[in-house]
C-alpha cells in the first residue's frame, strides 16, 4: 500500500482526519497527476528502449561467431536480450532524447482529450510527400 501513498497524498489524508476539507481536492488532484506523469514518462522511456532496440537489430544481424563458443539459437536467444538492454541502457541516459519528445507530445494528447471539442495540434508530422508539417486532430 505504500507504493500508493505519495507525500501529496499522505498530506491529503492527514487534512481529511483534521477536518481542513478545503485543500483535499485540490492535493488529490496533485497526487493524481504527479502520478500520471510519473506514467507518462516511464511510457515514454520504454518506448524509446523499445525503438533504439529495433534501430540496433540490423548492425547484429551481420555478426557470425565462430564455433565453438558461438552460433546456435542460443545466441539468437540472448542476443536478442542483449539488445534490449542496450536499448533500455541508452534511453535511460537521455543521450537520444526521444522519450523527452514523446512524454511531451503524450502530455499534449491528455490535456486535449480532457477538454472536449478541443483540437489537438500533432507538431512535426511528416506528410506523404515526405515534408514537415503540423497535422490538427479534432475530436
Amino acid at each position: 500500500m505504500s507504493d500508493f501513498l505519495t507525500p501529496d497524498t499522505n498530506l491529503a489524508l492527514m487534512q481529511a482526519s483534521q477536518g481542513d476539507t478545503g485543500k483535499i481536492g485540490k492535493n488529490i488532484n496533485a497526487a493524481r497527476q504527479a502520478k500520471n506523469l510519473e506514467k507518462v514518462g516511464e511510457t515514454a522511456k520504454e518506448f524509446e528502449a523499445v525503438f533504439m532496440t529495433e534501430m540496433m537489430k540490423p548492425m547484429f544481424e551481420g555478426i557470425e561467431t565462430a564455433a565453438p563458443f558461438g552460433g546456435g539459437k542460443g545466441e539468437e536467444v540472448f542476443q536478442g536480450f542483449l539488445l534490449q538492454e542496450y536499448g533500455k541502457l541508452l534511453s535511460q541516459t537521455g543521450s537520444v532524447g526521444i522519450a523527452d519528445q514523446v512524454k511531451q507530445q503524450m502530455i499534449q494528447m491528455q490535456e486535449a482529450q480532457e477538454q472536449p471539442g478541443s483540437s489537438y495540434k500533432l507538431s512535426n508530422t511528416i506528410n506523404t510527400e515526405g515534408r514537415e508539417h503540423d497535422k490538427n486532430i479534432t475530436e
